[in-house]
This record gives C-alpha cells, sequence and structure tokens, in this order.
C-alpha cells in the first residue's frame, strides 16, 4: 500500500505542477469540484478590473470598437475550437448551455428529414438538456425517446430517429461516450447528432471535426474556468451552418447588426448563432479562464491535461479500495480509464445512501469541496483539474473521507440541513 510521500514524489516530479499558479485558491482547500464550477484564475481579478474600471468607466460606449468588445464571441470561440478540435470561425460564445441547445436542436430537427420524428437521449443526461428536447418535441409535435443504457443505442438507430442528443461525459458518474463511433452509426442510420461537451471541453481531448459530428454546445464555468454563470459556447458542423436560421435570431446574428434593416438576414457561418449583446465583464472572465487550459499547449496540451487527469483518478479510485473497504463503498465511475472522464463518483451501500448528502457536507467543513447529486443511487461527485490538483492533495482527500466515516461527522445536525444548492 502506497503512504503519502510516495504522493509526494509524484507531486516533485509532475511536469503540469507550475499551471497550479495561475489559480486563486484557499488555503486549506483541496477542491474536488471543478467539474460544477472551475477555480478562478489570478489574471481574472486584474482582468475584470481592468473592463469595469478602464474599458467602461472610462472608454464608456467607444469601448466596444476601441477595446474589441465587438469581437469578444468569436474571439474566445477560436480559443475554445484549439480545446474541442474545430477550425477558425467555426466556434462562437453565446448565451448560456440550454439557449444554445434550444438553437443547435432545433437546427438539426429543421435539417432531419419529415419522416423521422425521434429524439433520442439518455435517461440520466443532465435534466437542462432533457427539458429543452421535451420543450422542442411539444412544438415540433415529435417523440423525445430515453435509452437507460448505451447498450440500447442500435435499437433506437433506425429510420424513425431525427436527433441523437447525448453528452458526450455522463454528469452523474463520467462515463465517456465514444464520440466518432456513436456518430458514425448514427449517420449511418440517417440522423444527426448534437452533443453536449459541458463535462468534456477543457476536461478530455475533444476532436469535433474528426468524429464528423453535427453540432455541438458546451459551458463556460466548469472546466474552461470562466466564473460562475460564465457564458457558453456552440459549434457547428460548417457543412450546416449556413442550412438553417437558428430559432433565436437577434440582432447579432444579423449578417449586418449596426445597419439596422426591418427583415433578417443571418449572417454566414457559426456567426448566426450569436443572438444579443455579449455580457462583457463575463466574456473577459472566461477568456481569462480558457487562457489557463492554453497555458498547457507548450507542455503537452489536453494529451498531457488527460494523462494527469487519469493518474490522479486511477489514484483516487486504488485508495478509495484500499483504504475504505470497509465501509461499503460503490465506485459508480468506470472502472476502466478509457471510459472515464476526469471525475469519479461514489456511492454509499444501503442505509448510508441516505446518508451521502450530509457526508459531502462533513467532507466539505473539512476543506475538502466535492459535490452531492441526487438520485438512486446518491452520488458522491469528485472532479479531478489536473491544472490545478496534485497527487498528496488526492491522498488527503480520502483520508478525510475516512476521518468523516470513522468518526460518523456526517451525523452532526449541522450536515443534515440542505441549502438551496446542493
Amino acid at each position: 500500500m502506497k503512504a503519502r510521500h510516495d504522493f509526494e514524489a509524484l507531486d516533485a516530479t509532475d511536469p503540469l505542477r507550475q499551471l497550479k499558479k495561475q489559480f486563486v485558491l484557499p488555503p486549506a482547500t483541496i477542491y474536488l469540484d471543478g467539474n460544477s464550477l472551475g477555480a478562478m484564475p489570478f489574471d481574472a481579478v486584474e482582468r475584470t478590473r481592468q473592463v469595469v474600471e478602464d474599458e467602461w468607466g472610462v472608454g464608456l460606449i467607444k469601448s466596444w470598437n476601441d477595446a474589441g468588445w465587438i469581437t469578444l464571441s468569436s474571439r474566445i470561440g477560436d480559443k475554445i475550437a484549439r480545446l474541442v478540435g474545430a477550425g477558425k470561425g467555426e466556434v462562437v460564445v453565446a448565451d448560456s448551455t440550454s439557449l444554445n441547445l434550444y438553437k443547435v436542436l432545433s437546427a438539426a430537427l429543421n435539417l432531419a428529414s419529415g419522416s423521422r420524428r425521434v429524439i433520442v437521449s439518455e435517461r440520466e443526461n443532465f435534466p437542462t438538456d432533457l427539458y429543452i428536447a421535451e420543450s422542442l418535441a411539444r412544438q415540433h409535435g415529435l417523440t423525445l425517446k430515453l435509452i437507460d443504457s448505451p447498450d440500447e443505442l442500435p435499437a433506437v438507430l433506425n429510420d424513425e430517429l431525427a436527433v441523437l442528443m447525448l453528452t458526450q461525459v455522463n454528469y452523474r458518474t463520467g462515463r465517456i461516450h465514444d464520440m466518432q463511433a456513436i456518430t458514425a452509426q448514427a449517420h449511418a442510420a440517417g440522423a444527426l447528432t448534437v452533443w453536449d461537451l459541458c463535462h468534456s471541453a477543457g476536461a478530455i481531448p475533444v476532436e469535433l471535426h474528426a468524429a464528423n459530428a453535427d453540432f455541438a454546445i458546451g459551458c463556460g464555468y466548469k472546466y474552461l474556468n470562466g466564473g460562475p454563470g460564465a457564458p457558453a459556447f456552440v459549434w457547428v458542423n460548417p457543412r450546416h451552418a449556413d442550412k438553417f436560421w437558428q430559432p433565436l435570431s437577434g440582432w447579432l446574428g444579423h449578417d449586418a447588426p449596426f445597419a439596422f434593416q426591418h427583415n433578417y438576414q443571418p449572417a454566414p457561418g457559426i456567426k448566426r448563432y450569436i443572438c444579443g449583446t455579449p455580457a462583457v465583464i463575463s466574456m473577459a472572465a472566461l477568456e481569462c479562464g480558457v487562457d489557463t487550459l492554453l497555458a498547457a499547449e507548450k507542455l503537452g496540451g489536453m494529451e498531457a491535461l488527460r494523462r494527469k487527469s487519469l493518474a490522479l483518478t486511477e489514484s483516487f479510485i486504488a485508495l478509495v479500495d484500499e483504504r475504505l473497504a470497509e465501509f461499503g463503498i460503490n465506485i459508480e465511475s468506470p472502472r476502466d480509464a478509457a471510459l472515464r472522464g476526469s471525475q469519479v463518483s461514489l456511492s454509499l451501500i444501503g442505509e448510508m445512501d441516505a446518508a451521502s448528502y450530509a457526508v459531502v457536507q462533513a467532507l466539505i467543513a473539512r476543506g475538502v469541496i466535492g459535490d452531492f447529486r441526487a438520485g438512486s443511487p446518491n452520488i458522491l461527485r469528485f472532479g479531478f483539474t489536473p491544472l490545478y490538483l496534485g497527487f498528496a492533495e488526492v491522498w488527503d482527500a480520502v483520508e478525510h473521507l475516512r476521518q468523516v466515516l470513522v468518526g460518523k461527522e456526517w451525523e452532526h445536525a449541522r450536515f443534515q440541513q440542505k441549502g438551496a444548492v446542493t
């Protein structure tokens, strides 16, 4: 069994350890929740100050031109494109994940053959994706069909399927879908694909062009470290981009927004997927977050981050197996590293399942920040962001969890009270 000093030795030889200096992290905190909200980059503090005090405070409306505010959607989109296997001019940052999903799913449904009347997704997909799909299914008189396992996919890839909508990395378990293989299967069945990259962009290598995907969206506040409520991004395969007016045809998606024409004429390509005025302060913070990932390019980029991510999650799983076996804990994430994203989800067996939320709260009180996701079973979820997480912190996190369980700290009344955000 490895000891803590073995993990300290891994940190000492980690070529990516210098990247942690980019982030503001509270002392005595082990942050394992970057899959919900990334840590704050130091540069975001100065950049947002600059935007507020100098560009807005002094430059005022001139900053749309002088500071380049009007180009933020495309400029940051081009940076994200480098992380997801897309080309320059193919990604824009705009609106929220939910709104962007509405845009691309609408586009996909309009491009699909009229005889195809089914949208397929997973029952364990993130709820907002299912809600948007349900809304569009109602509007178009379609059927939303949910599968419970990837094993069910072959049965639904048929001539009724219009759009297959999947999240590349499952938010509960961290299981990865093979985007290239599944997209090829959907195309062979005559259907289009929509991919949610919220738990994969910035966490694992993503290759949209290599996968021949059709549409993709993702958020900016998880592994992209863009801050709470950061704008989302949208990508459309260039072969589809000019074929449909996305339904939220706002003024900045117009071909000539400052001509102030009465009739809508969509901008060419991906720019038509911009809707309203960009949230400049949020955009500025997001750009700093994306830059923290691009800083890894000289150290091996996403492939190097993926190798470290897998080493971190493998270490965590091994320690849970070795040091927490007596407590009856299931590993809900795939043990096969090739099928696992940058997170590990645990569940507590039997009656302890009901204590899952309180266990997470007790861990947070110790400075180990993970999160809880309700379901059957309930999930203790831990994200491993290789930009700022070290191996010794993995050891310490498991030790804290052991102490919570040994001392039954989760039984304290203060850990039973649920906040508005769980």
